[in-house]
């Protein structure tokens, strides 16, 4: 991505495992843990979900426009804003029956957070 070139489904596929082995290992150990992923694809999220109920999936939802403009205020950052489009031809929004915790990102952060936090309390995760 740092050169310009979009990453395909071969490229993600030994990150994608290894989140998805933390996340195993963190249920196992009974301890909360919180990854940050671009997991544009239905097939990741159910990789990474692996049909447990303790494991949401938290859908950050801005438009094109917002993040685009958020991109270009970024600084030494390794996705380049050309790729923009890239993520966006690639993403399959989550269904209702992922279950997913839907939050729009044009409210300040604070926000947002608690936002998540609420819903994750009110699907009895967090607690």
């Amino acid at each position: 991505m740092h050169a310009g070139h979009p990453l395909d489904d071969k490229d993600r596929m030994p990150w994608l495992q290894a989140i998805a082995a933390k996340i195993e290992w963190q249920r196992h150990a009974q301890q909360s843990i919180v990854i940050a992923c671009s997991a544009l694809k239905r097939a990741y999220r159910d990789m990474l979900v692996a049909g447990h109920d303790d494991v949401r999936i938290v859908y950050l939802k801005g438009s094109h426009d917002l993040i685009a403009g958020r991109l270009a205020r970024r600084k030494g950052h390794f996705m380049p804003p050309a790729l923009l489009d890239s993520q966006f031809d690639a993403l399959e929004e989550p269904r209702e029956d992922e279950h997913p915790i839907v939050v729009g990102i044009d409210a300040p952060v604070n926000q947002i957070v608690d936002g998540i936090v609420a819903q994750l309390r009110n699907a009895g995760i967090a607690p």
